[in-house]
Parts: structure tokens; C-alpha cells; sequence
């Protein structure tokens, strides 16, 4: 009753809080029960947030509001949210039951008893220590920023710091682009007279890399509706739905083409040959292990598609085949449930997520790396674009390929010589 909530009960103010407002009315738990997980959360997030962390009450009474989101962001807050179970709260400052405002002597945050109360986590702290704001709100900045020290002092730094940053980074990005760019030209223009890529082949890998890209934007951003990703595209449901389902059905044609092109196509045929699993993939695993491990000294030579090309390219299949199903069972799960019962479509959900994130990291762990930052090919293989590569990459990266064309040329040439 002698806290400032008690008072203002006394004098009948009907919004001050009571003994349930704080502890509740069926839930009550004793404070030696909750000692091991602090009450930092319940206190700075939950109970003291109701009143004082709106405008409600500094309309009414003039009681300063943002008080619990300037807690949060301070040193204080930002370990309480990561599980901090000894840091300070409200309650360790403000008191609980003897709660009074900074204007009275007998308060634990008036200026003569700050040394005391910061002492009890922050030993030795005097007077300097506790000198300062505390809670750093938008009102109390814009009221006291003319005349506070720190304020003055920290907005300077700012404009010392905003432009410097701008100026010195901007400058190595604009260096480092100039940079960059003309290397990504002198790499371009090395000869590269291998065709790796048929123009077919390329615009079959245009259609699924452009469709793919699209595909984890938008669906990650259906998953996660509040993230930065759904602003991105228009923070519309609606407009999601229908870009994601667009390159979802872009991806089903390019596949249903592609087995197509595997089964009709001269170079198609070749190709799905190239890419069988045999046993010497097996062996290429262990010989790169053995030389990338220092125990062998020779690498094994690869051969058109190694066992890194095959396993990526078998698991595109699977992982098309995969989301095109459990897709389409989503799309159209009210005609599924005609024949099928519901837990089939959640099960459907799940898979199709988890498939996601399995395919997204797969291509950024597996793919980028050896199109892009593989240091042999850095900054990027050209191939996309021409479908050609360099002599030496590909005597380098697939040996055995290279020694089988260097015969075909030769017997060629010879068959020419032949009168």
C-alpha cells in the first residue's frame, strides 16, 4: 500500500494495479517455485508491458510509455531474450512491492540509491555508473536531446561516422567491383572450345534454374508470411500463390520435356547413358577422398559426368518428382479428398517443405560450390551461358574424357590422312 500503486488504488484511480493484476487469479505461483527461471520474462515482457509500454496511461496520467521496448533493446533485455537467468529485470530495479517514482528518496532508482541498486549485480559501481538514461525512448530523445550530453555526443559521432562509413565502403565496393569485372571479362574471353552444353541443354537448364529461384523465393515466403522475403514480393498472399504456382507448372513441363528429350533426342540418349550410376563412381569417391586426404598421389581420372554430376543430377529428378506430387496433392487437395483422407495432404505439406530445404541447401552447398566458388572456375563457369569449356578445365575435371576425345580426334584425323 505504500508503493505507487497502492497509493493511487487509495485515491481511487481505478486503472492502477492490483494484487491480480501482477499474480493472477488461478495461477498464482509462488516466487520460491519460479526463483530458477528469474521472472525476467514474465515481469519485462508480459506484466509490467500491459500498462506501461503504451500511450494509454501517459495520455491519462502522463506516465512515459515505451518503457518495456527500450528494455528489450538495452544490454539487459537482449539477454534476457537469449536465456539469461541472473539478468536484471524490472523488478530488479524498480522494486515489486515498494515500486515509487524517482522523485522519492525512498525509491531504488532515485539518484542517491542508484549506486546501491546497479551495486547489487554491478559490485563497486558508483556514482558515474549509474549516471545516464536508462531507458532510451523516442519521446525522451526528441525532449532531452538538446541539452544531454550523451545524446549531443552520440549524435555527432553519427554524422561523423554515416557519411565516413558510406564514403570508405562505397569506395572499396566501386574498387573492388572494377575489379572483379574486368577479371569475370578476361576469364570470359579465355579460349573455350569444348561444348559441354548443347543450346538445347542449356535452355532446358534456363528454364529450371529461372523456375527453381522463383519456386524457394515464393514458397518460402508463403511458409513465412511476416519475413522480409514475403515484403519482397508484395507481403500479397495472393499474388505468391500464383507466381509460386506459375514456376512450379514451368518446372513439371521442363521435366516432362526433358524425359522426353532423354527418350527421343540422339544427344538425349547419350546423355541419360553418361549419367547411369557404375561402379567406377564408386571408385572415383574413394580415390578423391584418398587424394584430397593426402593418402594417394594420383587423382582418379573422371570421366564425362562424374559421380558429383550424377548425384546431383539423379537427386533433381527425384526432388522434382517429389515436390511435383506432394505439389499438386496441395494445389488440388480438395478433388484429393474426395479419394484420399486428410492427414494424407498434412503429411503431403510436410514432405514438401522439408524437400524444399533440402533442395535449396543442396544447391547452395553442393552446386554453387562447383560452378562458382570452386577456385578453378571462380568466379563463375561460363558454361551456362555458352555451354563451352577451356582445354584445360576439362583435362583437368574430367580426364578420362579427355583422353577418350583426344583418340576419336586422332583416329579422325587419321581416317582423313588415309588415301
Amino acid at each position: 500500500m505504500q508503493s505507487i500503486h497502492g497509493q493511487a488504488v487509495t485515491r481511487g484511480v481505478s486503472r492502477s494495479p492490483v494484487c491480480t493484476d501482477c499474480h493472477g487469479i488461478h495461477n498464482i505461483i509462488a516466487p520460491v517455485e519460479r526463483a530458477t527461471a528469474t521472472v525476467s520474462s514474465a515481469v519485462a515482457t508480459e506484466t509490467c508491458a500491459r500498462c506501461h509500454e503504451g500511450v494509454m496511461l501517459t495520455k491519462e496520467f502522463g506516465v512515459a510509455g515505451e518503457r518495456v521496448s527500450s528494455y528489450k533493446d538495452s544490454y539487459h533485455g537482449l539477454a534476457s531474450r537469449f536465456g539469461s537467468r541472473v539478468v536484471a529485470n524490472c523488478a530488479s530495479c524498480h522494486g515489486v512491492h515498494n515500486i515509487l517514482p524517482s522523485s522519492d528518496a525512498k525509491s531504488m532508482i532515485n539518484v542517491a540509491n542508484l549506486p546501491h541498486t546497479c551495486g547489487q549485480c554491478h559490485v563497486g559501481a558508483g556514482t558515474n555508473f549509474a549516471t545516464g538514461r536508462i531507458h532510451l525512448t523516442s519521446e525522451l530523445i526528441a525532449a532531452n536531446g538538446a541539452r544531454d550530453r550523451g545524446l549531443i555526443g552520440t549524435r555527432i559521432v553519427r554524422w561523423i561516422y554515416i557519411p565516413l562509413i558510406v564514403l570508405v565502403i562505397g569506395g572499396m565496393v566501386v574498387h573492388n567491383a572494377l575489379v572483379w569485372g574486368r577479371k569475370v571479362v578476361a576469364r570470359k574471353q579465355e579460349k573455350r572450345d569444348i561444348v559441354r552444353l548443347t543450346r538445347n541443354q542449356r535452355v532446358q537448364h534456363w528454364l529450371l534454374l529461372t523456375s527453381f529461384l522463383t519456386l524457394v523465393l515464393s514458397g518460402f515466403a508463403l511458409q513465412y508470411p511476416d519475413s522480409w522475403l514475403a515484403a519482397m514480393l508484395g507481403g500479397s498472399e495472393y499474388l505468391r500463390r500464383i507466381i509460386h504456382r506459375v514456376a512450379a507448372v514451368i518446372m513439371l513441363v521442363v521435366g516432362a520435356y526433358h524425359l522426353v528429350y532423354l527418350a527421343t533426342a540422339d544427344e538425349g540418349r547419350r546423355w541419360f547413358k553418361d549419367m547411369l550410376v557404375r561402379s567406377k563412381d564408386v571408385k572415383d569417391v574413394l580415390g578423391n577422398f584418398g587424394y584430397y586426404l593426402g593418402i594417394s598421389k594420383a587423382k582418379p581420372k573422371i570421366a564425362r559426368f562424374g559421380y558429383a554430376e550424377k548425384a546431383e543430377y539423379w537427386a533433381v529428378l527425384w526432388g522434382t518428382l517429389i515436390m511435383g506430387l506432394t505439389g499438386l496433392m496441395i494445389w488440388f487437395k480438395l478433388g484429393i479428398f474426395a479419394f484420399l483422407p486428410r492427414w494424407t495432404v498434412d503429411v503431403a505439406l510436410s514432405i514438401h517443405f522439408y524437400e524444399a530445404v533440402l533442395a535449396t541447401l543442396a544447391i547452395v552447398v553442393w552446386h554453387f560450390y562447383h560452378v562458382i566458388f570452386d577456385p578453378d572456375v571462380y568466379p563463375v563457369n561460363f558454361a551456362f551461358l555458352d555451354g563451352r569449356v577451356s582445354d584445360e578445365h576439362y583435362r583437368e575435371e574430367h580426364a578420362l574424357a579427355y583422353e577418350q576425345m583426344q583418340e576419336e580426334q586422332q583416329q579422325e584425323t587419321q581416317q582423313t590422312d588415309t588415301p
